[in-house]
């Protein structure tokens, strides 16, 4: 069984050829590849390195369990992931191959992210969305109870927040 550090046990899920489990830091190089290979908001591995988003760096907080996530693989080869930050509640980001859209994987990895979050004390998780409602996440994080707050973050998206019951 796969656990994320300092919290409750995460098992591994499977469902026939999915399996959804904790991340590790050896999933990271893959991570970043996928990121620039989703369909909207695909951010190359050069633009997350200028942004200080490197293997090194993103690996380092996965191991001191800074960034907990989940990594969806199917038939071995992952499709999707999704990070969460430990200290303030941040879904930082939520990634998914486009041929692995709306087959419920993206909720999953999120559900399970909420739910790691939530473990940790927080009552209140938020993220940036685009505020374009052409654009996928828009109607997404909405349908699942994220609310605008009415902010938006240092890239100008709309900032949600999902409020969890204490």
């Amino acid at each position: 069984m796969h656990t994320l550090p300092d919290s409750p046990a995460q098992p591994a899920f499977e469902s026939g050829s999915t399996l959804i489990r904790p991340a590790e830091a050896g999933d990271i190089a893959a991570c970043i590849a996928l990121r620039g290979r989703t369909r909207e908001n695909a951010v190359s591995a050069a633009r997350l390195a200028e942004l200080g988003i490197t293997e090194a760096s993103w690996s380092a907080q996965v191991r001191a369990g800074e960034l907990p996530g989940f990594v969806a693989l199917v038939q071995g080869t992952m499709a999707g992931y999704c990070f969460g930050e430990a200290g303030t509640g941040e879904i930082v980001v939520l990634a998914l191959l486009p041929e692995h859209e709306g087959r419920g994987l993206g909720r999953q990895l999120l559900d399970r992210t909420v739910a790691h979050l939530t473990a940790l004390g927080h009552r209140r998780l938020f993220l940036g969305c685009s505020s374009n409602p052409a654009h996928r996440s828009f109607g997404f994080y909405r349908r699942l109870g994220w609310t605008p707050t009415g902010e938006r973050d240092r890239l100008g998206d709309d900032l949600l927040e999902l409020r969890l019951p204490a």
